[in-house]
Order: structure tokens, then sequence, then C-alpha cells
């Protein structure tokens, strides 16, 4: 196993400024602690490598050991920081949410089904997409079919158990949207329902209304899923909600302003960065791998390996290449970056659109969100950002 700088140091100090008895035990938890899953092997090898000087094994040794413990941890911890975390206590907000999950369900005639979207509208023309159908027969033949479909039951019990009363999924809108009102003031919240449609449909939304199909998002183990690859599948859990409903904002031209004339890879690299940049300031504490839809092992191999993936992007001239073959490779949908490394996760370019953006506004820290996301000129973020990567 191939020990990370923080492991190499640490286990050594502790061998340094520790006795064999006593200490041993310390390096074994320390090492635990930052590696969870290495072997016991892993942290033997250093020691047993390293000759004690056990005449150091006094009191005021094994305090400075200590202190060294606890400084390494501190600065060695993986875990992610949050982002600007604003001051909205003064901030009040007051929006609907309406829970229809059980609704279309318990529908036991077309009649019914006919009266239930005679009152919404906005989810017969778009959730259900009433136009594909040849005409309103058709339509409500065939939801109806569908919503009484004894699988249904299963689907709607794996919701609630999922997603139980739903306060945790209002509770994460609640923080999104006051934080949203924080940095733009004119902001309304949209209505919000939540529905079973059958796997139809994700998401829905619009400036007054956001529709949540939750049978989307029942995760891994659920007996019924979307029928997508894997790689797209892991977005589809309960914790992406919210955020990507924050990436839809962050995406709209209305906040998200971008030169339409400009066609280079680099403006859409830019554009998405601008918008995982805005929707990780709504959810400060959710991690960068729920917003961009990676694991946190793809997320972490990206971080320790963003000189690699300068390269080849500089290799391949990608920056300002307007080719759709190079678009393909580095922005689309895609269960890997093949061109950069075997294990390098899709839409990479995507990702350093986003370190771009991350590392222009520490370098402007009068910058507001707002202003930042009316920036229209990429390559002045680009070049005034300073993202320059190099290997450790």
């Amino acid at each position: 196993m191939r020990l990370t700088v923080c492991a190499f140091v640490i286990t050594h100090i502790l061998t340094i400024f520790a006795t064999e008895i006593l200490f041993m035990r310390i390096v074994k938890q320390a090492f635990s602690f930052l590696f969870p899953s290495a072997r016991t092997s892993s942290y033997s090898t250093v020691l047993i490598s390293n000759p004690v000087l056990r005449v150091l094994a006094n009191h005021q040794f094994k305090t400075l050991a200590t202190v060294f413990v606890f400084f390494l941890l501190t600065r060695c911890s993986t875990k992610e920081k949050c982002a600007f975390i604003p001051d909205t206590k003064d901030i009040t907000i007051s929006y609907s949410f309406e829970q229809l999950q059980d609704s279309l369900p318990a529908i036991t005639s077309k009649q019914q089904l006919v009266d239930f979207f005679s009152r919404h509208t906005t989810l017969r023309d778009f959730v259900f997409a009433r136009k594909s159908y040849p005409n309103d027969s058709v339509f409500i033949n065939e939801l109806y079919a569908r919503f009484s479909n004894p699988h249904l039951d299963t689907l709607l019990m794996e919701t609630k158990r999922v997603f139980g009363d739903l306060n945790e999924l209002q509770s994460e809108f609640n923080q999104a949207f006051v934080n949203l009102k924080y940095y733009y003031p004119d902001f309304q919240p949209p209505k919000i329902q939540t529905i079973i449609t059958g796997l139809e449909t994700d998401l829905f939304v619009t400036d007054t209304l956001i529709v949540v199909g939750l049978d989307y998002y029942l995760g891994k183990g659920a007996k019924y899923r979307p029928n997508m690859y894997d790689y797209m599948l892991q977005r589809y859990e309960k914790s992406f909600i919210v955020p990507s409903v924050m990436l839809l904002y962050g995406i709209d031209p209305r906040l998200n302003e971008t030169d339409l004339q400009d066609k280079t890879v680099l403006a859409e690299m830019i554009t998405y960065g601008k918008a995982y940049y805005f929707a990780k300031h709504m959810l400060p504490c959710v991690a960068d791998s729920v917003f961009i839809g990676y694991s946190a092992e793809e997320i972490a191999g990206a971080r320790a390996n963003q000189d690699v993936i300068w390269k080849k992007l500089v290799e391949d001239e990608v920056f300002y290449s307007t080719s759709a073959k190079i678009r393909q490779k580095y922005i689309s949908e895609r269960p890997k970056t093949f061109d950069v490394a075997d294990q390098a996760p899709g839409r990479i370019g995507t990702w350093v659109g986003w370190q771009i953006v991350n590392s222009y506004a520490k370098r402007k820290p009068g910058l507001t969100l707002p202003d930042l996301m009316k920036l229209k000129n990429a390559k002045q973020i680009f070049d005034e950002s300073r993202y320059r990567p190099v290997a450790p």
C-alpha cells in the first residue's frame, strides 16, 4: 500500500518520540483514524523498519509527540471544509410544500385521475408530458394502468421507507432558499410538490414550482430504479435532490451570465464551474462529490491528480478548442475520461472549470457571488485565477 506524506510523518514522529509499549497503540490508532481501510501490515512495516531511540522516551518527548499527533491529525484531515456560511438568522421565507406521493396510487377510477390532473395541470402537461400522447383518452388510459398496477404499492412503500415524513428534505430546501435569499434579496421561493411518477420524471423546476419525483431517488437497494447506466445512477440518491435543484438554478443564464459568442470548451468549463460554485454556496457543507455526481473515491482521485489532469488538458489543447470531439471527451456525459487515465471520472473538464472558478474567487475576496455569476468573460476568469496545479 502506498503511504501518503501525512501517514509517513505521523508514524515516524510517533516512533521517534514514543516508547514501544505505550505509544505503539497511539501509532496504530492514529494510522487507523486516517486510513480506516489500510491493512495492519501497512503501519507495521513503517514502524518496524525505523529504529527507535529508546533513550528519548521520557515525559517531555511523550508530551511533544502528543502535540505533534494532534497537529498533524488536524492538518492532515481529509474532511471537506464548508464554503462560506452566511449569517441568515434574520432572513425568513415562506413557501408551500405539498406532498402528493400518496395521491396517484390512491386513485381507483379514471374519473378520479382526470379530476386530479384538472387540479394539477402543470403535472399533467409537463411532468407527465400530456402532449406526447395522441389524445386525452390514450393519456388517461395509460396513466391509469400505470398507477393501478400493484407494483406501485411497492414503490410507494419504498418511498416512505427512504424519505419518511420528508422533514429532512424540506429542511434542506429551507437552508438553500434562505441562503439564496441572502445573496439575492428579491428571490421568492417557489412552491414544492413531491410525487411518485412511476419513474417517469426526476425533477421539474421553474421560477414558481419545483416538482420532485421521489421514486427516482430511492437509491441503492431499491427494487425499482431508473433505467440508466450505473455511473449515472449514483446521482440518484435522496441527498442529491436539493443540490441538483440548486445546480439548475446556477446554470440558469439569468443568474449565470455567459458570452454567447464564445464557443470554446473553456467557456463551457467556466459556465459549469460557476454553476457548481453557486450551488455549493447555497448548501455550504454538502460534499463536492454530491454536486458533481462523483463517488468519494473519484473526487479524491481528481484532487490528488490535478497536475496530471491539467497536463493532459494542455497537451490536447482543450481550453480554446471549439471541436465537438474535444467537448465530448472532456465535458459530455460519460463514465470515464479515458484520455486522462483509466479511472478518471467523466465530465472532468467541468470539474476543472469548478477549480478554476474557486481559484479565481479566492484571489478576489471582495467579489460577491452575484457579481461573480455576472462575469461573462471566461478567458478573464481563467487568466486571473492563476490556476496551475503542479505535482506535490
